[in-house]
């Protein structure tokens, strides 16, 4: 009995040694960061969907406003949070090769989604951002901007609508709903009318997207086992999130072709790719997805 006793003592030392042994990384490397916690490092209120990860980064940079650098613990991966502008410069610009990665993996079947700009691997990263930079031109945002002063249009005149019917006004509802009627211009040449609909299927995806549900707190906890989120991860995936996306880019397509509408945005990148498959090595659903993601970062 005793030996089982000590061997479950060994054993569970010997476990909280592996899972702690990094702790001390930053501080043997004169690094300050906050203390790390078993299993989450500093992360916790992440893990439990208190937070999203800005806001853990907005916490980290405004608690350590004295340092170059902060140390943390992404669970048990050290990380490093840069605060000087010089170094953030270096990483950005002068050694942006070395550090070009994304943070996390895309799991391509679990989550769909995840195949835009913002979390793609530097292979699949470059080739996308080559052909989504022409978009941005100062000339192409030029040419959009009638569209932005068309829907700011719209937003003053609801606006007096609804102040004249009641002093009380929920400003961060009815900014998503602006900033929602504004890429649906922009990005798909599509009337959204948010702000006129209350159960417009946009804010409803939108929503969904950002909400945090016991679903999402298992899926992000799941995510820590790679192999298994890999193989199982999709039956926690919001398919019809997905299917909205790809319906609507799929019928604005389709629309423009046979109307032979060209406007120079997403979509118009959309269907030259389209046309064009192995342009460059990027697929459809990486620009899909991309659109998306530069909307609801947007609008949220």
């Amino acid at each position: 009995m005793l030996e089982i006793f000590g061997a479950c003592v060994v054993i569970l030392y010997l476990l909280y040694y592996y899972l702690t042994c990094d702790f001390d990384y930053w501080t043997s490397r004169g690094v300050n960061g906050p203390k790390p916690v078993l299993f989450f490092g500093n992360t916790v209120d992440f893990f439990m969907g208190k937070k999203c990860m800005g806001e853990f980064y907005k916490d980290i940079y405004n608690r350590y406003s004295n340092e170059a650098m902060v140390g943390v613990f992404l669970r048990g991966k050290p990380a490093l949070v840069l605060r000087d502008p010089e170094y953030i410069k270096q990483v950005l610009i002068k050694d942006f090769t070395t550090f070009a990665d994304r943070l996390g993996t895309v799991f391509e079947k679990a989550e769909p989604m995840s195949m835009h700009l913002f979390r793609l691997d530097a292979v699949r990263w470059r080739p996308l951002r080559t052909r989504l930079s022409p978009i941005f031109t100062s000339g192409k945002l030029k040419d959009m901007f009638h569209l932005l002063l068309n829907c700011s249009d719209h937003f003053e005149k609801y606006l007096d609508q609804i102040v004249s019917k009641d002093g009380i006004v929920e400003c961060r509802d009815l900014t998503s709903k602006f900033t929602t009627d504004v890429i649906g211009s922009c990005a798909f040449g599509l009337e959204i009318n948010a702000l006129k609909e209350e159960n417009n299927q946009f804010q409803k995806m939108g929503r969904k997207i950002f909400r945090s549900t016991s679903k999402t707190v298992i899926r992000i906890l799941l995510r820590e086992v790679p192999w298994l989120y890999k193989h199982f991860g999709y039956l926690l995936d919001d398919h019809d999130v997905t299917k909205f996306m790809t319906d609507v880019t799929r019928d604005t397509i389709q629309y423009r072709k046979q109307n032979n509408i060209s406007r120079h945005d997403f979509i118009d990148t959309l269907i030259d790719l389209k046309d064009n498959p192995d342009k460059l090595g990027v697929n459809s659903k990486n620009i899909t997805f991309s659109i998306f993601a530069f909307s609801y970062r947007s609008r949220r």
